[in-house]
C-alpha cells in the first residue's frame, strides 16, 4: 500500500469507504463482472468524485488562511456545487465561474445551481469565450477580492491539480482493499472504467495504481474534447504530482486509456441513445447516472464491451462518480423515453 506519511494533508469531507457493489444483472447481460464504485455515495449534498479532491485543496486553502475559494465551470457544473457546500463545511466563501451562453439571461435556478445559490455563492456568469480565457478572469476576480481585504484560493477547472489528484489516489487505495477482500487477498486483474471531464479522476487513480502496484489497469473515457487533449492534460498531471511528491522517481508517467469516440453531440449535451441508456440502468440496477459524466462514460464503456464483451478484460470497476442534480434541469429530455 502507498506509505502514509508522503500524503499531504488533508480535511474529511467525504463519507468513505464507499461501496463496491457487483452489478449481477449488468453482469449477466454484457457477459463480464461489472461493479460500481459507488462515490455517489460521498455524501448526499457533496455525492460525487470532487470531494475527494476537495478534501486536500481546501486543506492547502486553509494553510494559506484563505476565506474565499473560487473555481469555474459549466452552468449545472457537479464540481462548483461540491466546492461550495464544501467549502461552507471548511468556513470559508465561495466565488463561482459559470459558463452560458448568455450571462445576461443565465439558466432558470434548479439543479446545482439552485444548491450553489442555497450554500451562498457569488456566481459570475461568462460566455464560452471568456471561459477558454478562465485563467485572467480568475486573477480578475482574486484581486477584486484583495482589493475588498478577503484572501481568495483559486481551484482549477475539476480540482484537477497535482494536488488535487491525491484525492483519487487514496480512493485507488481503498479500492485495492475492496477487491483483495473480494478475492480473498489475490486480486485478479481488474480495469476501472470512469468519466474523463477534466483529467484529475483519471490521473488519481493512473498514479494511484501504480503506487500500490496493482494489477489494476485504468480507463477514461473523455465526455468532451478529445484523446490528444487528455493525454497532454493528464500526463501534465502525473508529471506534476511526481515532481512535488516522488522527486527521483524513474518510473515516470503511469499507464492509462482514453477511450475515445463518446463525446456525442458535445459537453453535457446529449444524445437520446445515451439517456436510454441511463434509463435502462435505473430499470435493470436501480442504479441512476447523470447525462454529462457517469452517463456518457457508462454509454461508451458498454457500447464497446457491446463490440467486444472482453475490451476490458474479465472484470470491470467502473466509479459512478455522481451527478444526479444534473438530471432535473433536463428532465424534458426524458419526454417520450419514461
Amino acid at each position: 500500500m502507498i506509505p502514509t506519511d508522503i500524503f499531504p494533508p488533508r480535511i474529511r469531507l467525504a463519507s468513505i469507504p464507499t461501496p463496491l457493489q457487483k452489478m449481477e444483472r449488468l453482469s449477466r447481460q454484457v457477459g463480464v463482472e461489472i461493479f460500481f464504485k459507488r462515490d455517489d455515495f460521498t455524501g448526499s449534498e457533496l455525492s460525487g468524485n470532487k470531494v475527494r479532491k476537495l478534501e486536500f485543496l481546501l486543506a492547502d486553502a486553509l494553510s494559506k488562511d484563505a476565506d474565499t475559494v473560487i473555481t469555474c465551470g459549466g452552468a449545472q457544473s457537479n464540481h462548483c456545487r461540491a466546492t461550495a457546500l464544501a467549502a461552507v463545511r471548511a468556513g470559508l466563501s465561495s466565488l463561482l465561474l459559470l459558463r452560458t451562453d448568455d450571462p445576461a439571461n443565465p439558466p432558470t435556478v434548479s439543479g446545482n445551481i439552485l444548491l450553489d445559490r442555497l450554500a451562498g455563492s457569488e456566481i459570475v456568469w461568462i460566455t464560452p469565450e471568456q471561459y477558454r480565457a478562465r485563467e485572467e478572469i480568475f486573477e480578475r476576480e482574486a484581486q477584486r477580492l484583495r482589493n475588498e481585504g478577503r484572501e481568495p484560493f483559486i481551484i482549477p477547472e475539476g480540482g484537477s491539480t497535482a494536488l488535487g489528484a491525491w484525492g483519487y489516489v487514496a480512493e485507488m487505495q481503498e479500492l485495492v482493499r475492496d477487491l483483495n477482500h473480494l478475492d480473498g487477498g489475490d486480486a485478479k486483474p481488474t480495469t476501472v472504467v470512469c468519466a474523463t471531464g477534466s483529467g484529475g479522476t483519471t490521473a488519481g487513480l493512473a498514479l494511484g495504481a501504480r503506487l500500490s502496484d496493482a494489477a489494476i489497469r485504468v480507463a477514461g473515457v473523455n465526455v468532451c474534447d478529445d484523446r490528444d487533449y487528455f493525454v497532454a492534460v493528464i500526463d501534465d498531471i502525473c508529471r506534476k504530482f511526481n515532481d512535488t511528491w516522488l522527486p527521483g522517481n524513474s518510473a515516470g508517467i503511469p499507464p492509462y486509456e482514453i477511450v475515445d469516440g463518446y463525446v456525442g453531440r458535445g459537453y453535457a449535451l446529449s444524445r437520446p441513445e445515451e439517456l436510454v441508456a441511463i434509463r435502462d440502468l435505473v430499470r435493470l440496477e436501480g442504479v441512476v447516472l447523470d447525462p454529462v459524466y457517469t452517463g456518457k462514460a457508462y454509454f461508451g464503456m458498454i457500447a464497446e464491451l457491446a463490440k467486444n464483451p472482453k475490451r476490458f478484460g474479465d472484470r470491470v470497476v467502473f466509479i459512478h462518480t455522481g451527478g444526479l442534480f444534473g438530471l432535473f434541469p433536463i428532465a424534458e429530455q426524458f419526454a417520450g423515453l419514461v
